[in-house]
């Protein structure tokens, strides 16, 4: 929506500004208000239930607006960027009363969703990454990704854009920076996981960008990172002082685990709510600091490969299992640190205000202590890297303990900031107020007694400056020409006097040169800080590290968890009495069932049987969790575990479809039983849960032993695989890496009791309608779905005791019913009689088709299609006869 008519100047200002920032909110300052127009106005008024008005009414194209107050505007700037979207600040840059002609205005800061530093209390311990992507000649490409709020800063190169997809969808990135480089099919991909893409095709050479890009050797990566810091020069219009070093790391040189291991499993996020509760990181979570929240989701979505680092982190678990006491002062201590990444990400971009200087002493407070009591367990020297890396920064407490008052205010502009005895002018400034204030105090007592009037007083506002106020009962007793009358009011009279002026120009000076003096010299005190952001940037990550190991040894010891032997001569994996820690968390300690997993060297596929809701997901999962714990460093949910360190998990466990791809459930389990395939080695993990379920019972069947025997022949992973094909319970005679093992289940007076316990051999059959029941299915289906089972399973044997019968006679045998056998819950349930109705050619032809369609190969979308097309086909036919 533009303007019809000429605008005003003020108006040809704002359109001048909003040209440059086309695609965000243009928040424009006017006043104690920042006001959007034109399009910005009707869409931010929907967005932010604000009250769209007007501008110029009287004209013939009124110009829409809206706004909202100044010191309520990062409420609303959250909003929009939460819901995707980019605001652009614009401040005026000049005080309105001593400008000339239009006020002086531009854009300060561009928040969008990646560059967002204000973060709720509820997200103290989320990261907010933003990822930046540059690809070379060959389509290699190269990745980064910052967190601007804590300075961390890392990048690698990547090869396939499944690669890429992983690591968007692990960083939950909400914003991507990309250039000309990137090809269209890669947009596409970005765009269907609804990211922000933002573009910088430019960059200038900067000091700090050399400094950011010093420790890395592959162009591909110095060209990603000076992209990405070119953007965020641009958008945030101010130093970048508290950016790390970009760090190079390798997807490969962690524990990989894709997007869809991370959703089947649970890691961070449930799958159902979106929610931390009933995820593995619930459970781990015992962090009492922001920093190791963060930490703590890093070292899940990366667990380690290299031994000697994991047992380096269970040594120092095991040592804070063994000093309760010791461990119970860490955390008191620990507790009263706040976030020093963000704090320091504050100090750098100059928004840091004097409580956030308090909350950086109240934690380097802390730190002395934090070393003594590590000092103390250190007898065998395993927090020697920790104690070398928690360096208390003394200098920045001793500066901030001499310069800044214990309670200030939020704002660093309204005075009251600096400790006396700090400054000499500043304690000059702050005395002439004192004593012009006690001034006042005598003046007032003095003219009560001199007139009588006991309820006078000396009173202040911004626009008449300080006056004598009398009651309109009193006014009457005020001595003839000893005031001078300023102002009446409907229940009182105001005045003056030369000598009251005199001692407000006199306290009024002294107030304003000392706030303005404190503001100098709280800038001041944080540009000193400033200069030892590294140090703190230092302190903070041994602190979140020795935060995230406590959090292991609190929920190692309440959970009874046991240290795990990881070995690195074999495959063979032992756990015994394990559980899956969350499942227990639920339903508690007593109700759960343990189990064993046992896997020798040459042993690599578990093929798992037994009826549906038994257990076998959660069995599967359990061991997946648990790898996933030992290679972080925490204890297992075990009685003993003894076990390899794997490369790689693939799961496919669950069904669901694809919806941004358009895949259905079928593609999407073959897709990712593909990867497993294609990727894993024999020191991977893979938790195949009822392949084949999505497609024809003999195409299911065929797949899932073929895929079997992939893995035992060619992948000789560790693999678990539950079916409910029982046919493939007889691949354990030819497959010698392969056992058999089965969930118990016993029936009891036609009920069905769960044993919920992992026992050797094949499960002797399927319970599947003994599980309807237990799901409060009619009884007379349940009768009749009997009455089919026992004669599906009888033309089954005599399928089997002829197997000179052809395929087509063998399905023929297995569907077709014995007419006496069918009970009066038959003709209940029957709404057609197939033997009487007969259909033309048209009808046989709607029939083949519905059959011979294969539903699970087609997405939902196409699925209703199909549906909406029979229907049509049906209702043509019915009109035509």
């Amino acid at each position: 929506m533009a303007p019809k008519i000429k605008p005003t100047p003020m108006m040809e200002q704002y359109l001048a500004i909003k040209k440059q920032y086309p695609d965000a909110f243009l928040f424009y300052r006017l006043g104690d208000f920042y006001e959007m127009f034109y399009d910005d106005a009707v869409k931010g008024s929907q967005l932010l239930e604000l009250t769209l008005t007007q501008r110029n009414h009287s004209s013939k194209n009124p110009v829409p607006m809206c706004g909202v107050p100044h010191h309520a505007v990062q409420n609303y700037i959250d909003i929009l960027v939460d819901k995707g979207y980019k605001v652009a600040i614009c401040e005026q840059m000049e005080d309105p009363k001593q400008a000339k002609g239009m006020v002086k205005r531009e854009v300060i800061q561009l928040v969008t969703p990646g560059t967002l530093m204000d973060e709720s209390a509820g997200d103290a311990k989320e990261n907010n990454y933003l990822t930046a992507l540059h690809q070379d000649q060959n389509g290699k490409m190269g990745f980064a990704y910052a967190d601007l709020s804590t300075g961390e800063l890392k990048v690698t190169e990547l090869q396939s854009t499944d690669a890429l997809v992983n690591e968007l969808t692990s960083l939950r990135t909400k914003e991507i920076v990309v250039d000309d480089s990137v090809n269209q099919d890669i947009l596409a991909v970005i765009k269907k996981l609804k990211i922000l893409i933002s573009t910088q095709n430019s960059y200038e050479e900067k000091a700090e960008f050399s400094y950011a890009v010093q420790d890395l050797t592959s162009n591909l990566e110095i060209e990603v990172v000076k992209h990405l810091l070119m953007y965020l020069t641009v958008t945030q219009k101010r130093a970048l002082a508290h950016l790390q070093r970009a760090i190079h790391y390798e997807p490969s040189a962690y524990l990989k685990l894709d997007r869809f291991a991370k959703r089947n499993l649970e890691l961070l996020q449930n799958s159902r709510t979106g929610k931390k509760s009933g995820t593995l990181l619930w459970i781990l979570d015992a962090t009492k600091t922001a920093m190791g929240g963060r930490l703590l989701k890093q070292w899940l979505s990366r667990p380690l490969l290299l031994k000697d680092e994991i047992e380096q982190r269970q040594g120092i678990v095991q040592n804070l299992m063994d000093n309760f006491f010791e461990r119970n002062n860490l955390q008191d201590e620990l507790t009263n640190v706040y976030d020093l990444e963000r704090l320091a990400g504050k100090i750098a971009f100059g928004s840091a205000n004097g409580r956030d200087l308090i909350q950086l002493k109240t934690s380097l407070s802390h730190v002395p202590q934090i070393r003594y009591l590590l000092s103390q367990l250190n007898t065998d020297g395993i927090y020697n890297d920790l104690l070398a890396e928690l360096d208390p920064v003394e200098e920045v407490a001793d500066l901030i303990e001499q310069a800044i008052v214990d309670d200030p205010p939020i704002s660093v502009t309204d005075g009251n900031l600096i400790r006396e005895g700090y400054n000499d002018e500043l304690d000059q400034y702050v005395d002439a107020m004192k004593n012009g204030k006690q001034w006042l105090a005598d003046l007032e007592e003095q003219e009560r007694e001199k007139t009588g009037i006991h309820n006078l007083k000396i009173g202040f506002n911004k626009v008449f400056g300080y006056y004598i106020e009398v009651s309109k009962g009193n006014a009457s007793k005020v001595p003839q020409d000893r005031y001078q009358r300023k102002q009446t009011l409907v229940n009182a009279e105001r005045f003056i006097t030369p000598e009251l002026k005199e001692k407000e120009s006199l306290i009024l000076g002294s107030e304003s040169k000392a706030y303005d003096l404190q503001y100098k010299l709280f800038v001041d005190v944080r540009e000193q800080i400033k200069d030892q952001i590294k140090r703190i940037q230092k302190l903070a990550h041994a602190l979140a590290k020795l935060d995230v190991l406590q959090g292991f040894a609190v929920v190692s010891e309440n959970h009874q968890f046991v240290k795990p032997e990881l070995t690195t001569q074999g495959h063979s994996l032992e756990i015994k009495d394990g559980w899956h820690p969350v499942v227990e968390e639920v339903m508690g300690r007593q109700s759960y069932v343990p189990n064993d997993i046992k896997m020798d060297d040459d042993q690599t596929i578990l093929l798992i049987t037994g009826p549906n809701m038994s257990g076998k997901s959660t069995y599967m999962r359990q061991l997946a969790l648990t790898v996933i714990m030992a290679q972080i460093g925490c204890f297992v949910p075990a009685t003993q575990a003894r076990m390899p360190i794997f490369d790689q998990i693939f799961t496919r466990i669950g069904a669901a479809d694809d919806l941004i791809s358009g895949e259905s459930t079928f593609m999407v389990e073959m897709k990712e039983a593909n990867e497993a395939l294609e990727n894993a080695s024999e020191n991977s993990l893979i938790l195949f849960d009822e392949i084949g379920r999505g497609t024809a019972t003999y195409d299911g069947m065929a797949l899932a032993q073929a895929i079997i025997e992939f893995i035992h022949d060619h992948v000789h992973a560790k693999t678990l695989f539950s079916t409910h094909y029982h046919e493939l319970t007889i691949l354990d005679k030819k497959l010698k890496h392969l056992t058999n093992v089965h969930v118990g289940a016993v029936e009891k007076n036609g009920e069905l009791i769960f044993l919920h316990k992992m026992q050797p051999g094949p499960a002797d059959k399927s319970y599947g309608i003994h599980v309807a029941k237990l799901a409060g299915m009619p009884d007379s289906l349940l009768q009749r779905a009997d009455v089919i089972l026992k004669r599906l399973e009888n033309d089954s044997k005599k399928v089997t005791h002829h197997e000179e019968a052809d395929e087509e006679s063998a399905a023929t045998s297995v569907i077709k019913e014995d007419e006496s056998s069918v009970s009066q819950v038959d003709e209940q349930l029957s709404l057609f009689q197939p033997e009487t109705v007969k259909l033309d050619s048209q009808e046989n032809e709607l029939l083949e088709d519905i059959k011979t369609t294969n539903l699970m190969s087609l997405t939902p979308l196409e699925v209703m299609n199909k549906v909406f097309e029979w229907q049509q086909r049906l209702t043509k036919k019915g009109k035509r006869k």
